[in-house]
């Protein structure tokens, strides 16, 4: 990591390097290798940052982190007489985003920073395939997206990567501004603006008011790229020192028209760059996926990647655990796992992908979270929705998610419909209830933990492959 070792680590920080002096003259130049808040991923010349929580202090752990080859150490409190080197603090947290920017400042690759209520890893994923076509790119790995994740994330990257596409996810006002003060992002691609946090955010208005936040914080010269099929981010027309690229399915530079959905295996579509017209087959399900290609094409346009290399980026796309994330199982079986978060949005996009699987299909759904004073009607919405598609069965496991079943069964629909109170009890039945020919979604916010659900329904049915 260029010029980063224990001096300008804690100058970065504003931290107070202790130890013994011997000690310390051993390592003042030795190059840090990587930063950590995880003991567990401590390799040699690491920095260990020890965060303080509600159940584990990461100052336990500074005993075992130096044992197993940490260069030094952060920490919020004197730690006597030891035999290793550490940087004093008074807030790691803090400590640690100060670091991130210190050593972000330094860097001299596009930074593109994601943001929206919906789509940010699929688009994330696109924008890394294209840009890998030509160059090295480092992504946000799984959810390191928020104030933690992120500088974490931008002190993963290292000398050979050209590119960072960063993940940047908030749940309050606020966060974004900070999220901005440590990526800078010179590139910044908006999804959309959809019903989240509504608990702290209150509605849409307040979502595109708390990811706009970002924009005080650009890189100069910056480039903000936006979905103005969204009527929110529509209404940015104008962003002091940046130059905006929309795109979308309408009249925008970046266009797509002639979308056609060829069921779970995928959609094919025409990509229009001003004049310039080219024909895509995208192998990923669901007509939003035509988003996540045009801001990917959007992002490897402004860094001049060749046309060609783009189209081959967005065909070779693939999906992640948790998210759209096709299984194959056993006996024609197929998991439909986007089990790692859940929005009004998604979801019904979710049951919509589902409705054009062939054979018998079951939705299981569980509770979307922070969706404020309005969580009930909601989700009674997605069931309202769901009543209108050719869904076989309906699976819920929750308080909340009760209500898309009652919405379905207060509708005409033919759905059996199957509350449960607990995941655990409503996967005992589902297992028994799966048939050969069965295409299953599984969705619901994180915290109801419905890979369970995908892991019980995989060592049931076994997994044959995994669609890329």
């Amino acid at each position: 990591m260029r010029n980063m070792n224990i001096e300008t680590v804690a100058k970065a920080c504003n931290g107070r390097i202790m130890g013994d002096e011997r000690l310390l003259d051993g390592i003042r130049s030795v190059e840090v290798c990587g930063v950590v808040t995880d003991n567990r991923q401590i390799q040699k010349d690491y920095v260990f940052i020890p965060i303080p929580g509600s159940r584990v202090d990461g100052h336990d752990f500074i005993p075992k982190a130096i044992e197993d080859g940490a260069l030094f150490t952060l920490s919020e409190r004197e730690l006597g007489d030891v035999a290793f080197a550490y940087v004093l603090v008074e807030d790691s947290k803090q400590a640690l985003k100060d670091i991130a920017a210190y050593y972000r400042s330094q860097l001299d690759i596009p930074v593109i920073g994601v943001i929206g209520s919906v789509g940010k890893t699929g688009t994330k994923e696109m924008i890394a395939s294209v840009l890998s076509q030509t160059m090295k790119v480092y992504k946000t790995q799984g959810n390191f997206n928020n104030e933690i994740g992120l500088p974490l994330t931008l002190l993963s990257v290292r000398e050979e990567h050209e590119a960072l596409v960063a993940e940047m996810g908030i749940s309050e006002f606020g966060e974004m501004h900070r999220l901005g003060e440590i990526a800078k992002p010179d590139i910044v691609v908006m999804t959309i603006i959809g019903q989240v946090h509504l608990e702290t955010l209150k509605d849409r208005d307040g979502v595109l008011k708390a990811k706009t936040e970002v924009f005080d914080h650009l890189a100069k010269d910056a480039v903000v790229i936006l979905n103005t099929d969204d009527d929110k981010l529509a209404t940015i027309k104008d962003i002091p020192g940046a130059r905006i690229i929309e795109f979308g399915t309408k009249n925008q530079t970046i266009r797509a028209d002639g979308i056609k959905t060829l069921g779970i295996d995928g959609l094919e579509a025409r990509i229009h760059v001003g004049a310039e017209e080219w024909a895509v087959a995208i192998p990923l399900p669901g007509e939003h996926i035509i988003y996540h290609a045009l801001a990917a094409c959007a992002v490897g346009i402004t860094l001049n990647v060749p046309m060609r290399n783009i189209i081959d980026g967005i065909e070779h796309s693939k999906t992640i655990a948790g998210r759209t994330n096709f299984i194959h199982a056993s006996n024609g079986i197929t998991i439909i796992d986007d089990c790692y978060n859940a929005s009004p949005l998604s979801m019904k996009a979710g049951v919509s992908l589902l409705s054009r699987a062939e054979g018998r299909r079951i939705a299981v759904l569980g509770d979307m979270g922070e969706l404020g004073k309005d969580e009930k009607a909601l989700h009674y919405e997605v069931g309202s929705y769901l009543a209108t598609l050719p869904i076989d069965d309906l699976y819920t496991a929750g308080k909340l998610s009760a209500e898309i079943g009652r919405a379905v069964l207060e509708s005409e629909s033919t759905c059996r419909v199957h509350k449960y109170e607990t995941r655990d009890a409503m996967i005992a039945d589902l297992v028994c209830s799966v048939k050969p020919d069965t295409c299953i979604l599984v969705k619901a916010s994180h915290f109801m933990e419905f890979s369970k659900v995908v892991e019980e329904l995989k060592a049931n049915f076994g997994q044959v492959e995994q669609a890329s």
